[in-house]
C-alpha cells in the first residue's frame, strides 16, 4: 500500500466532517524512513491548498507561519525559506513556494501529518469520535512511512492514538510504545505549540529537542 491509497479514504470522511467546499488536507515530507513523524489535529481553511482550485501539493500549514518557528528552532528549516515564510501572508504562498518549504522538509527527514485530515473552515473543536475515524487510517500511514519516532502533539491527539487519557503535562520525555503491524513504534506526546498553545512553544521546543537527542544520535 501506498500513501496515495489513501486520499479516497480522507475525500470520503471529508464529505463527512470537513467543510464541503473545502479539500483533505492529507501529509508531507519525507515519505521513506523519516526520522520523525509529527502528529497534528486537523486542518482548516486558512490552508489555501484545501481550495478546490489549488493544483499543488495538499499539506499541512502551508499559508500559516508560527509552525515553522518550532520548525527552525529544532533546526530542521533553512533560515533562508524560515525568513520568506515570516515575510509572505498566507494569500501569497504559491503552489510553487510551498512544494519549495516541503522539499526542504523532506530533505531534513521528518514527516508531518494530521490525525484528522478533515478541513474545518475555522478553528473549531472536533470530538474524539471524528479523530477515532481518522485512527487506523494514521496508523497505516506510519506503516507505510516507517519513521524512527512518533511525535504527538496536545492531550486529545495523544489520548486518541495512544488508547489512553493522555495529559502531556504529566509524561513530558515519557516514551509509550505502540505496535503497528507486528512493528513496535516509539511515541511521545509533547505541547500543542501553536493557537491557544502558542505559549507553550517552548517547552514543546524543549521536550523535542530532548526526543531528539534521545532517539536519533
Amino acid at each position: 500500500m501506498k500513501l496515495e491509497d489513501l486520499k479516497e479514504s480522507y475525500d470520503e470522511l471529508q464529505l463527512l466532517y470537513g467543510a464541503k467546499e473545502l479539500d483533505s488536507i492529507y501529509n508531507g515530507g519525507c515519505t521513506n524512513n523519516p526520522n520523525i513523524c509529527f502528529v497534528f489535529m486537523n486542518p482548516t481553511g486558512k490552508n489555501p491548498s484545501s481550495s478546490k482550485t489549488w493544483k499543488g501539493i495538499k499539506s499541512p500549514w502551508i499559508g500559516t507561519k508560527n509552525i515553522w518557528d518550532l520548525f527552525y528552532a529544532l533546526d530542521l528549516l533553512e533560515e533562508e525559506i524560515y525568513k520568506e515564510i515570516k515575510r509572505r501572508k498566507g494569500s501569497e504562498w504559491t503552489e510553487e513556494f510551498a512544494s519549495f518549504v516541503y522539499k526542504d522538509v523532506k530533505k531534513h527527514k521528518y514527516f508531518i501529518t494530521n490525525l484528522g485530515k478533515c478541513t474545518q473552515v475555522d478553528a473549531r473543536p472536533l470530538p474524539n469520535s471524528v479523530y477515532k475515524e481518522y485512527l487506523n487510517l494514521l496508523l497505516k500511514e506510519i506503516e507505510i512511512v516507517n519513521p524512527k519516532v512518533i511525535v504527538l502533539f496536545g492531550n486529545q491527539v495523544s489520548s486518541i492514538v495512544l488508547e489512553r487519557n493522555i495529559s502531556v503535562s504529566l509524561c513530558r520525555k515519557k516514551e509509550f510504545l505502540k505496535t503497528i503491524k507486528d512493528k513496535e513504534y516509539k511515541f511521545y506526546s509533547v505541547f500543542y505549540p501553536v493557537g491557544n498553545g502558542r505559549f507553550n512553544i517552548d517547552k514543546s521546543i524543549e521536550d523535542i529537542k530532548w526526543i531528539m537527542e534521545k532517539e536519533l544520535n
